[in-house]
């Protein structure tokens, strides 16, 4: 169901953006960039959160963390993670496949500025296999997001 919502909101908003669907996961990071053979950064995860009684979809980069303290200054709170069963109710997606795309319930979106050093990235689109290419402010003027700064800088790679 996840992925016929957003095939739906393509089809109603962006008929011209392509569903990518792979045989492989794409559940984390690593997966898919590996999978899509783009740099981590370009990876668009949106983590599902708390703040408060208030619930928000936050895009980021895939190389990057939420930051508490940009978060509680943008947002008035700290933000706590929803668990999977609220995640999959609320948007209608499973974790790992969560996008703002096609949602079960309108949340608000944020996207941070760092987002936009990308000329594409490549958000989930509904579930564990799928994903779409699309220009960062394309998405943000889908979803009606709003830009925020909330994430800290990039993790660098552990050496071995």
């Amino acid at each position: 169901m996840s992925l016929a919502s957003v095939r739906r909101f393509l089809d109603e908003h962006a008929p011209d953006i392509d569903l990518i669907e792979l045989d492989t996961s794409t559940a984390t990071v690593p997966l898919a960039a590996a999978a899509h053979g783009v740099a981590p950064g370009q990876i668009a995860k949106t983590l599902s959160l708390r703040i408060g009684e208030r619930v928000v979809l936050v895009v980021t980069p895939g190389d990057r963390r939420l930051d508490n303290k940009k978060m509680k200054a943008a947002l008035g709170g700290k933000p706590r993670f929803l668990e999977a069963d609220d995640v999959a109710r609320l948007t209608g997606h499973p974790v790992g496949g969560v996008c703002p795309f096609g949602l079960a319930t309108p949340l608000p979106v944020l996207c941070d500025v760092a987002l936009q050093a990308y000329d594409v990235v490549l958000p989930a689109a509904g579930d564990i296999h799928s994903a779409i290419r699309i220009a960062p402010q394309r998405m943000a003027d889908l979803t009606g997001a709003q830009w925020v700064d909330v994430c800290a800088e990039p993790v660098a790679a552990e050496s071995s």
